[in-house]
C-alpha cells in the first residue's frame, strides 16, 4: 500500500474524529473517554446523544466543559433513531469540519481504545476501510455467552456467503474510514439501523473498490447497562444481506448473457 497524506500534508490520522453513539450510557462514557484520550490524546471526540433520558448527554457536556485541550463536542439529537442515524450524523458532522479519518466507537467499553493507533496506522499505510476485527488472527471476545458467539458468527458466515466477500467481521462496529472514502458514498440512502449498518457501509465500500483492512481486537462485553440489540435488528440484516446478495448474482449474470 502506499502512504496518503492529507490535502494540507500529513497523514490522514493526523485529524482524527472519534464518534461515540450514546443511550443511557452515564456510568460508561466517563470511562471511556478517558481511556480513549489516553491511548490516543491528539485525535477529536464527537458524542452523539439520542436525548437519554438518563442524564448522558449532560455527562457530555460536562466531559466537553472539562477537557481543556477542546478536543470534545457533544451532538444533541432529539431521539432514539438508531445505530446507523447516529453515526450518520456524526459522519456528515465530521466531514464538514474537515477531519480526514472518521471513528466508529461503541461507549459501552466493547471497543478497546488502546486498539485505536493499530487501526489509525493502517488507514495511514493505505486502507479506506478498518475494521477492529474480533475473528482474524490475534482478536478474541470475551465474556459471552455461547449464544451470543453462534449469533455473530453466524451472522458473519451468512454475509460471507451472500455477498461472496472474505472479510471475517463484516458486522463489528469498531471502525475507521477514510474521509475521503465516505464521501464518495450518498449517505441520504443508507437507511440501515442496527448492525446491519455495518455490513452495508462496508458493501458500498467494497462496490466503490475500497480497500478494507482487518485488525484484531479484544472485544469485552458490556459489564454496566444494557445491551441494545433486538429480533427486528437480526431481521433487517438478514433481509438486507439477501437482497443485496440477489442483486449481486443478478447483475453478474446480466453481464454474463450481455457478452
Amino acid at each position: 500500500m502506499t502512504e496518503p497524506t492529507t490535502p494540507g500534508g500529513g497523514a490522514p490520522s493526523s485529524r482524527t474524529l472519534v464518534i461515540i453513539p450514546t443511550y443511557d450510557e452515564r456510568d460508561n462514557l466517563p470511562g471511556v473517554v478517558d481511556r480513549l484520550l489516553t491511548a490516543a490524546p491528539d485525535v477529536s471526540v464527537l458524542i452523539a446523544d439520542d436525548n437519554s433520558p438518563d442524564g448522558t448527554g449532560e455527562i457530555a457536556d460536562r466531559l466537553a466543559a472539562e477537557d481543556a485541550r477542546g478536543r470534545i463536542s457533544v451532538l444533541h439529537r432529539k431521539g432514539k433513531e438508531g445505530l446507523g442515524a447516529a453515526y450518520i450524523a456524526g459522519f456528515r458532522w465530521g466531514l464538514e469540519r474537515g477531519y480526514t479519518v472518521l471513528v466508529e466507537m461503541d461507549a459501552d467499553g466493547s471497543h478497546p481504545p488502546e486498539r485505536l493507533p493499530a487501526m489509525l496506522a493502517a488507514v495511514d499505510n493505505g486502507a479506506d476501510l478498518v475494521i477492529g476485527s474480533r475473528y482474524v488472527p490475534g482478536g478474541d471476545v470475551l465474556n459471552w455467552p455461547w449464544q451470543r458467539h453462534v449469533i455473530s458468527r453466524g451472522g458473519n458466515i451468512y454475509s460471507r456467503i451472500l455477498l461472496g466477500v472474505r472479510i471475517k467481521d463484516i458486522t463489528a462496529g469498531y471502525r475507521a474510514y477514510r474521509a475521503d472514502a465516505l464521501a464518495e458514498l450518498d449517505l441520504d440512502t443508507i437507511e440501515s439501523k442496527g448492525y446491519c449498518f455495518q455490513i452495508d457501509m462496508t458493501w458500498r465500500l467494497l462496490n466503490n473498490d475500497r480497500t478494507v483492512v482487518e485488525v484484531p481486537i479484544t472485544f469485552t462485553e458490556r459489564t454496566v447497562g444494557q445491551s441494545k440489540m433486538s429480533e427486528s435488528i437480526f431481521r433487517e440484516a438478514a433481509v438486507n444481506v439477501a437482497r443485496w446478495g440477489w442483486e449481486k448474482r443478478r447483475r453478474q449474470l446480466k453481464a454474463l448473457v450481455g457478452r
